[in-house]
């Protein structure tokens, strides 16, 4: 059942709705842009303005899993977004009905390891012995002969305190809802093909999941705490500390974000997406993974790299 919530959380048959209503949506008064501005920083999410001209592009950085405890103001970012004329959005995957029985008909080849094998056979002797560690205390061995990336994505939540669905509302979340209630255009920023996902968990050898597990084994290492204070940093606007976090190195070295062909798809998309927002004229909001944002090379410092004046927190 977790590897089809992994599976489930990337190959989303259909994108979010777009309203053709707003397409034409008139262009806010400085006093509107002004609003927006402030309530997304109120949220305390952290954010990134970018002007020129008549083009102002809002940045939200978000991270998956907060927990349900941790306080911030997600109505103030929601009103936010329902001011925006356009929201950018995660890619989402075009699976169709045979990718996902593809899924099913190969699940043994995804979720578990060649017959006779052992997470033994991938990882150093060193790195082994830190997942004995970690692994300690389970009642069986079933975690030997899994898959390295399943490993992977439940050391993090069994271990690390990462829960990408059962936490409270992260940023994606509260805008995604903001904009179907506002009917505010949204607009993915790109697709990713169902067979290429499909193909690329089902033909990847173990072999290319060993740095995935070890960023995992790492983040397990430090125990529920990693995934609180993760968030913590988030809503202090400590960026370079969360995408320094181990839980965001693991996730970066894990399917689909670890992948070599599959990630710089994703990054270009970002790219050619935001290159369009900053000639289109109004409020353009868009919501990505922190990391994306704020990692080195990423799409802060291609702004900042570019010329433009990039206002919010510091993210190196």
């Amino acid at each position: 059942m977790r590897l089809f919530a992994i599976v489930a959380a990337v190959l989303v048959a259909v994108a979010l709705p777009l309203t053709p209503a707003q397409a034409q949506t008139p262009e806010p008064a400085a006093s509107q842009l002004d609003d927006v501005v402030i309530l997304a920083r109120r949220s305390g999410a952290p954010m990134w303005t970018v002007t020129r001209g008549d083009s102002t592009l809002i940045l939200v950085g978000a991270i998956t899993g907060i927990p349900r405890d941790l306080s911030w103001r997600p109505d103030d970012l929601e009103a936010a977004a329902a001011r925006s004329q356009q929201i950018l959005t995660p890619q989402v995957g075009q699976a169709s009905f045979s990718d996902l029985f593809r899924v099913i008909w190969r699940i043994r080849t995804i979720a578990r390891m060649p017959n006779g094998q052992t997470s033994a056979d991938y990882l150093t002797p060193d790195w082994q012995a830190r997942l004995e560690a970690v692994m300690a205390d389970e009642r069986n061995e079933d975690w030997r002969t899994k898959s390295l990336l399943i490993l992977g994505f439940d050391l993090m939540q069994d271990k690390a305190g990462y829960s990408r669905r059962r936490g409270g509302d992260d940023a994606m979340d509260v805008i995604r809802r903001a904009a179907r209630r506002a009917r505010v255009q949204t607009r993915p920023v790109g697709t990713v093909r169902g067979d290429e996902l499909i193909d690329s968990l089902i033909t990847a050898p173990q072999t290319a999941h060993v740095a995935c597990v070890e960023a995992a084994i790492a983040a397990a290492e430090l125990g529920p705490d990693a995934a609180r204070d993760r968030a913590e940093d988030w809503r202090a606007l400590r960026v370079a500390d969360v995408v320094a976090s181990p839980i965001d190195k693991a996730l970066n070295q894990c399917w689909p974000w670890g992948d070599p062909e599959i990630a710089p798809q994703l990054r270009q998309q970002w790219a050619a997406a935001i290159e369009t927002a900053m000639i289109s004229p109004g409020v353009t909001m868009g919501v990505a993974p922190i990391r994306l944002l704020a990692e080195e090379g990423g799409v802060l410092d291609a702004l900042a790299a570019g010329g433009f004046e990039v206002v919010g927190p510091e993210w190196k």
